[in-house]
């Protein structure tokens, strides 16, 4: 009886024989679906790493121990190393125009402003490339020091591109119309204490009344007020007291 039952149910599930065809389509679908999606996920991971790193990644092939020993990158030419080091220099020219041109800190004071994350910004960038520029350009041969430092000069060009048009925006619009006559009185302080043709003490006298004029609404850097002391260097100091007949 028991074989009688084990048969026939046997029988029963080959009745349904004319299923194993359709359901071995769609079960082979399902196998290719997942092939698919976890080609694509690596696919993906592959597009990230090369986005991420800015390397091309490597193309599916064969098992690791047949891959071949990849060349080692080519070394930069000459024109190359010139090329990042003339970027280098460039941004530096243009924050120097800042830097020693008291009369534009004046008119874009934000470019001076360490309250502004975006002047904070340009400072440290700039810090970085310059501590990364090697005093002799051979030193760029090394690949690893080159992609430091060109990763820290693009960083540089683009804080300093970002600061310089957040100052050209606002330029002064954050000072009261109180504080901007201070502004612009100093500057005209500052073109009378640089005009050779005005006496030792009219120059003296205008540094220092410039000086007054920007307190607590900007902090020269230091290297603006050397440049300034150093072109007016013979009216800063002590005043020729007028001859006197006895």
């Amino acid at each position: 009886m028991q074989g009688r039952g084990y048969a026939g149910r046997v029988d029963h599930i080959w009745g349904f024989w004319w299923l194993i065809f359709p359901l071995s389509g769609i079960i082979g679908g399902w196998i290719k679906g997942a092939q698919k999606w976890d080609e694509k996920r690596r696919r993906d991971k592959i597009e990230l790493a090369r986005i991420k790193y800015g390397q091309a990644a490597a193309a599916p092939g064969p098992p690791a121990g047949d891959v071949a020993t990849p060349a080692a990158p080519a070394a930069p030419t000459s024109t190359e190393i010139d090329r990042l080091l003339a970027e280098h220099t460039d941004t530096e020219r243009r924050w120097l125009d800042y830097e020693l041109d008291v009369g534009k800190l004046i008119d874009f004071p934000v470019m001076t402003d360490m309250r502004e994350p975006v002047t904070v910004d340009f400072h440290r960038a700039k810090l970085e490339a310059d501590r990364l520029r090697p005093e002799d350009p051979k030193e760029l041969r090394d690949a690893d020091l080159r992609a430091r430092y060109a990763d820290a000069v693009r960083e540089y060009t683009l804080a300093f591109e970002i600061a310089e048009r957040e100052a050209k925006r606002r330029r002064a619009a954050d000072f009261s119309p109180e504080e901007r006559q201070h502004l612009e009185r100093a500057k005209k302080l500052l073109s009378l204490a640089e005009d050779s043709g005005a006496t030792q003490a009219e120059r003296q006298s205008a540094y220092k009344r410039a000086t007054h004029e920007l307190q607590g609404l900007i902090v020269l850097p230091e290297a603006t007020t050397d440049a300034i002391e150093q072109r007016i260097a013979g009216a800063l100091g002590p005043a020729t007291p007028p001859h006197q007949d006895h």
